[in-house]
């Protein structure tokens, strides 16, 4: 597990590389705030995670249960889940609007068009919605989070 990258991930980079190219302006990884979220856009207060389907449990076909050290998996996976939450609860008592891109919206059979996925943050960004989520199923859901 140690040569599985937490920053700088294919679709991280992406959206990253797309939202530059749209003229947004981001700060990267702030430690400062719950989670150490992908992207900061502290002029929209508001934060962009790029989460990895497996890693973070969600009910996607991208994700499945390891058949392996099943007790160890369900825990180390329902951690991060119960983590995510907490993060985005402190994010939004901050003050901050949290929004998510999860990777099977950029890979597998149920992807969209990188530039409809860089479209869809892009309104949010601008937008004034608290919340996100950006999925694979071709769904935007907003207000949802937390």
């Amino acid at each position: 597990m140690a040569a599985i990258r937490g920053i700088n991930t294919k679709p991280e980079l992406l959206i990253r590389h797309g939202l530059h190219a749209r003229g947004f302006r981001y700060r990267l990884h702030d430690s400062k705030l719950a989670g150490r979220p992908d992207l900061v856009l502290p002029r929209y207060r508001a934060v962009v995670f790029v989460n990895g389907c497996f890693w973070h449990g969600h009910d996607c076909p991208l994700f499945k249960w390891p058949k392996t050290r099943e007790e160890f998996w369900r825990g180390k996976i329902g951690g991060n889940v119960e983590r995510d939450q907490r993060n985005l609860a402190a994010l939004k008592a901050a003050g901050w609007r949290v929004g998510i891109v999860w990777e099977c919206v950029l890979k597998g059979k149920q992807r969209l068009q990188p530039t409809k996925v860089l479209g869809l943050l892009s309104e949010w960004i601008e937008g004034d919605t608290s919340a996100c989520s950006i999925e694979g199923r071709g769904q935007e859901t907003t207000d949802t989070l937390a």
